[in-house]
């Protein structure tokens, strides 16, 4: 039984990749910008020449530590039941608490992590999850090289989930993935951080609860028409207004987010999951800034 929840750990790794050829930037020397609202896989961080990044990190997702509405709730949720952790308190509210908790020991990994300067690869995409604030998505790795990301991961503190890219050293997304959701497999092998408070016979009812609920939802949202005049940038909208477009899910949205940057608005149909007939029903509420012609 064991066994079989292990395997469980890697079912909802995968997403569609799209690569892109646009090199990553090799930022030296970065150092850590204490904020009361960082966690595990979002921080600031300053170059040497004084500028100021948020970054989020590629290919993983820390337990959320600050709720701040609903839709950082549902990630929550989401999280806790990914790791089988949602029904290890006798009630939802010490339930919750008990994964911020976690999510605590993430972050406090992390700023270890990054004490010392370190360095960053990032082609500046944009990484905005709810709009409220600006980040890039970036590789992060100290002065040994070690990769922040895989760091996690292994320390079972994160999960192998979410957006992820080539690596500037040519290894391709869909490998990097792989690799981070074996460390995972590793850690989860070995009872490491969260890990160690999985209930394994509940975790597949709690991943199917979740999978069941998303479809609810993405059935209601689908349902419901954008309000008029809705029109965002696909280079630059955040995950949740991408996730209101018709049609699209995390999944497409986290797609669109790995393939920017996007000349035209045609490049949109490399997308896993936008086809001919789904591109020509979102092309009016899409808008490329200073797009060239098509």
């Amino acid at each position: 039984m064991r066994l079989a929840c292990l395997l469980v750990v890697l079912a909802s790794v995968s997403s569609p990749v799209v690569l892109h050829a646009d090199e990553l930037a090799v930022l030296e020397g970065c150092t850590l910008v204490p904020a009361d609202w960082a966690d595990g896989d979002s921080f600031r961080i300053r170059t040497p020449t004084g500028e100021e990044h948020t970054v989020r990190l590629y290919g993983v997702d820390c337990l959320e530590t600050h709720v701040t509405g609903e839709t950082d709730a549902r990630r929550l949720r989401s999280q806790r039941r990914y790791f089988g952790i949602a029904e290890v308190r006798p009630d939802a509210a010490a339930s919750i608490e008990f994964a911020k908790q976690l999510a605590t020991q993430a972050t406090a990994e992390s700023r270890g992590f990054l004490a010392r300067p370190f360095t960053i690869h990032t082609s500046f995409a944009d990484g905005r999850g709810d709009g409220r604030f600006k980040r890039i998505y970036a590789f992060v790795f100290d002065s040994q090289g070690r990769d922040l990301a895989e760091h996690l991961v292994s320390k079972g503190l994160a999960r192998a989930f979410g957006v992820a890219r080539g690596t500037r050293a040519g290894e391709s997304g869909d490998d990097y993935r792989e690799r981070l959701a074996d460390l995972q497999l590793q850690a989860a092998t070995r009872s490491a951080g969260i890990w160690a408070h999985t209930d394994w016979e509940k975790l597949p009812v709690e991943r199917r609860l979740e999978r069941d609920e998303e479809r609810e939802l993405k059935k209601a949202f689908d349902g419901a028409a954008p309000p008029a005049g809705f029109v965002i940038d696909p280079n630059t909208a955040s995950r949740d207004n991408l996730m209101r477009l018709p049609g699209i899910g995390e999944a497409t949205a986290s797609g669109i987010i790995e393939g920017r940057p996007y000349r035209r608005l045609v490049d949109l149909l490399e997308v896993p999951g936008i086809g001919p007939a789904k591109f020509r029903a979102l092309k009016p509420m899409l808008r490329i800034e200073a797009a060239a012609p098509e």
